[in-house]
């Protein structure tokens, strides 16, 4: 594994957005039949999700989180050096959408910016990378906006993934403070696997595949252009290689289930989480559950659960370990400790920017 220490860096504001449409996965009913609808509840947990109207996208989102989160802390806009925005479903696919946030925001033009394409590893690996840049910087603050509508590129009747995927953004703001405790990382990559999670057309490659959906070999029908996923192979990296990688990094820092308050795992499904519990003996009240409300929110995954479970609660430090894991495939893992009066609550907002 690739690991990493990072010191003097405090989480400042962690603040999460959510669209107001509520959907409950009993609305498909009629689509797929109540005895698939119910046994895709069992297996996911999943009971309902968020979706964002039409005008409204993952850049709007993470704007809505990333202005929360400078206005409850009060920061002056020149000291945000920094702002990486992690999305697989940007506003544009030309220029980057974090230069839509830099102006939205009134950051300054000294502020570094760029886009991350990454999906539910995406808050581990941007985490690293916007912590990094700071460190080695002049800048005092940092910003790290997550975002996805994810159900914009999922046929409307692929059963495994239209009822499981929410929307969201999320900020994350970092600064300079020498007296907060170290950071610690892990990393894995492996591309070899990269069909498990994959759009196969729509960017430049595959180019002029029909748009048309059409039955596939599983009985689903879809299109190139929709995301598809090898459920049993995406299952199986989820229970062997990221528990994997979460004991040697515990084992690299002399650390042990018991050692943390809590564990905020990227919230693929209820299933997953009880068999990553189970290998690594997690006492299951310790990894915070956001998705039997909100579904699985991608690169937003993590922050979500914590906003959820800690968004009320103040004055609390916690150490948590943190692991995400997706597309790829990729999967990382990281202790931080912070302080529960820098996680904001959920906000529920439908606001779009209307000259993008």
């Amino acid at each position: 594994m690739i690991h990493a220490r990072i010191n003097n860096l405090k989480f400042s504001a962690i603040s999460v957005a959510s669209p107001t449409k509520k959907v409950a996965v009993e609305s498909f009913y009629d689509i797929f039949g109540k005895e698939d609808v119910d046994s895709f509840t069992e297996m996911t947990g999943v009971e309902s999700f968020y979706r964002a109207d039409y005008n409204q996208t993952a850049g709007d989102l993470g704007f809505i989180a990333a202005n929360d989160a400078i206005t409850k802390t009060n920061i002056d806009l020149n000291d945000i050096g920094i702002l990486v925005f992690v999305t697989q479903k940007p506003d544009h696919r030309l220029p980057s959408t974090a230069f839509l946030l830099q102006k939205r925001l009134g950051l300054s033009t000294d502020c570094l910016c760029f886009d991350l394409n990454l999906a539910c590893s995406g808050f581990i690996f941007g985490l690293h990378s916007i912590m990094s840049i700071l460190k080695s910087s002049n800048s005092k603050a940092a910003l790290l906006v997550t975002g996805d509508t994810s159900h914009r590129t999922l046929s409307p009747s692929d059963r495994t993934m239209i009822m499981l995927f929410g929307d969201s953004g999320t900020a994350t703001l970092i600064e300079k403070d020498e007296s907060s405790s170290p950071s610690y990382f892990a990393f894995r990559t492996d591309g070899k696997r990269f069909k498990s999670i994959i759009t196969p057309s729509g960017a430049f490659r595959n180019i002029g595949a029909p748009k048309e959906r059409i039955p596939w070999g599983d009985g689903i029908v879809r299109s190139d252009y929709d995301t598809h996923m090898k459920g049993m192979d995406v299952f199986g990296f989820s229970i062997t290689d990221v528990p994997k990688l979460m004991k040697e990094l515990m084992s690299e820092l002399g650390s042990s289930p018991d050692t943390y308050d809590y564990f905020a795992l990227h919230q693929a499904n209820k299933f997953i989480l009880q068999r990553i519990s189970a290998k690594l003996k997690i006492p299951w009240e310790k990894i915070p559950l956001a998705l039997d409300r909100f579904g699985n929110n991608s690169s937003n995954s993590i922050p979500l659960a914590l906003a959820d479970r800690f968004g009320s609660e103040k004055d609390k430090k916690i150490r948590t370990f943190m692991s995400g894991f997706g597309a790829g495939l990729s999967w990382g893992c990281c202790d931080i400790t912070l302080g529960t009066e820098a996680i904001h609550p959920i906000i529920f907002s439908d606001e779009y920017y209307r000259d993008g």
